[in-house]
Parts: structure tokens; C-alpha cells; sequence
């Protein structure tokens, strides 16, 4: 049996090398081809992987090679989709920890074939001081003190405020990052302007690329974007077979 696996919709290819994989592991026997590479801008009706094999294990494998290839593909799509509504300015687009369950690493990867970059894989990758560590213990100071004392030496410490006097709190208490959430266009330029480069600045909150871009414009370092994971659509690919011709000898 000889197929390939064929785009159905434009975007971003991502997966081929866990396609590969999974065919791997089902039937070592499968010669698989591929035709793009992951990072490629495939168009509908295109070829992205040709696969030779016995037909029983080629269709044993096809739903999960498909569903990897689709979903790391839609990933890497929307977050391209960002990148390039950030063109021209000095914002990166980061991802978040709002990943599918036994997912992250592979979503991670997608991300970054789309021309993001990422934020935290884990609590462990920095320290972020969110509302719910202030509504434990109150005295930001105090907290952003101890989150330093327990850091390694060379990870930034990074505050979430929602208001300019929390901004201001947080430098004085030591923050390194303010990451600026569901703040309007106006209230994110007055802290921009405030810190006038003494910290970085992140915004988060229900990004678009369109809002993404808002916020580029009045010059923050990072947005950071859920939906480039949690609700990035698959994009549509098949695999499409066809029975190889039996050949005959003779003279």
C-alpha cells in the first residue's frame, strides 16, 4: 500500500518527526518520505509525507499520525498567525503552561516552529508572583523578597499587577518582569512610559493578534498568548491510499 498524507487547508506544517515515530513504533517495516519540512508553508492539496506499507499496520497507524501532524500544525499556524501581526516591532509572542494534558512538550516544540518563543514548561522554569500568592500572604514586598531569596541566582523574578500603583509597588519591592493583566491600551502605555526600561514588561489576557499588535505599538517587551494552545483550531490533513500493483514475471 502506498499513500501520502496530503494538506487539506493552508497554514504552518508541524509534526513530521513524531509521525515519523509513531510509524516507527507501529511497523519499523513502513518507509515513510517525507515531502515538507516542519516549519514549511503548506498550501491545500499538498503532499507532506509519502508511506509505503503493508495495509493493515498503514491504516492502524493513520488516525494517530494525522492527529499529531493536525493538531502541532494548528499550533504553529495560530501562533504564526501572531508572529506575523507583531512584524516590525520588538515584541515576542510567548506561549503559556495552558497546554493539552501530556501535551505540553509537543505543543511547546509547535509554538516554536511558528516563530514563537516560550514562556514557562513548568513552575520551576521562573518565578511569577500571581494575585493568588498576594492573596495568601498580603505584603507584596515580603513576598517578591522571599521569591528572590528562594530563586536561583540568575532566574528574573516577575510580578502580575492589574493597576498602575500595583506596578509601582512591585518595582519598589524589587520585581525584575511586571506582567501587565487585562489592562486597557491606555493603562498598559502608562506603564510602559513608567518603567522606561527599568523592568520588562509582559501583557496577558484574552491576546488576539490584533489586540497583540495594540499593545506591541506602545512598546512592550512580551505578549503572552493562552490561544496560541488552548484553542488553536487543527489544521485539516488526510491520508490518501492507494494498492500497489502486484508485479509480474516471466519472459
Amino acid at each position: 500500500m502506498v499513500g501520502q498524507i496530503v494538506a487539506k487547508s493552508p497554514g504552518i506544517l508541524a509534526g513530521i518527526p513524531i509521525a515519523l515515530m509513531v510509524l516507527e513504533r507501529i511497523d519499523p517495516s513502513i518507509v515513510a518520505t517525507p515531502l515538507a519540512a516542519d516549519g514549511a508553508v503548506v498550501s491545500p492539496g499538498q503532499a507532506v509525507m509519502r508511506i509505503e506499507g503493508p495495509a493493515r499496520t498503514v491504516l492502524v497507524a493513520e488516525r494517530t499520525v494525522l492527529n499529531f501532524v493536525m493538531r502541532l500544525s494548528g499550533v504553529a499556524t495560530r501562533t504564526r498567525e501572531f508572529v506575523d501581526a507583531l512584524e516590525g516591532t520588538r515584541t515576542v509572542i510567548l506561549d503559556t503552561r495552558k497546554t493539552t494534558p501530556g501535551m505540553r512538550a509537543l505543543e511547546k516544540y509547535a509554538v516554536r516552529v511558528g516563530g514563537g518563543r516560550n514562556h514557562r514548561t513548568s513552575l520551576s522554569g521562573g518565578v511569577l508572583v500571581k494575585n493568588n500568592h498576594l492573596a495568601m500572604r498580603g505584603d507584596l514586598k515580603e513576598t517578591v523578597r522571599l521569591a528572590r531569596a528562594g530563586a536561583p541566582s540568575l532566574c528574573k523574578v516577575e510580578v502580575e499587577v492589574r493597576t498602575m500603583e500595583e506596578a509601582k509597588r512591585a518595582i519598589e519591592a524589587g520585581a525584575e518582569v511586571l506582567l501587565l493583566d487585562h489592562m486597557t491600551i491606555d493603562e498598559v502605555a502608562a506603564v510602559v512610559d513608567y518603567c522606561n526600561w527599568k523592568v520588562a514588561v509582559e501583557v496577558s489576557g484574552n491576546m488576539t493578534p490584533e489586540s497583540a499588535r495594540a499593545v506591541a505599538d506602545v512598546g512592550v517587551d512580551f505578549v503572552s498568548a493562552g490561544a496560541l494552545t488552548h484553542s488553536a483550531p487543527w489544521l485539516d490533513f488526510a491520508m490518501y491510499l492507494t494498492p500497489v500493483e502486484p508485479s509480474h514475471g516471466g519472459a
